[in-house]
């Protein structure tokens, strides 16, 4: 991060972007958990032992990708 911040002479991530900047702070609170949720569903996904065992995580998982995809619209 400290190396994006040198390179665009900023002292913060979006500052040229104050509208974009506070949409991401505010959004993360609630972004956060997803992808921790998703990463969990995804390694339970790769580690099930049954196809049937894949089947009943998959939805979960395709919600996670689409809620996620939701909430970072065109900012992801």
């Amino acid at each position: 991060m400290a190396a994006v911040l040198a390179t665009v002479d900023e002292r913060g991530l979006l500052d040229r972007h104050p509208a974009l900047q506070r949409s991401v702070r505010l959004r993360n609170p609630y972004v956060d958990p997803m992808n921790a949720i998703q990463v969990d569903l995804l390694a339970r996904y790769r580690a099930a032992g049954s196809d049937e065992e894949r089947a009943s995580l998959a939805a979960p998982l395709a919600r996670s990708i689409a809620g996620i995809a939701a909430a970072l619209r065109n900012t992801g």
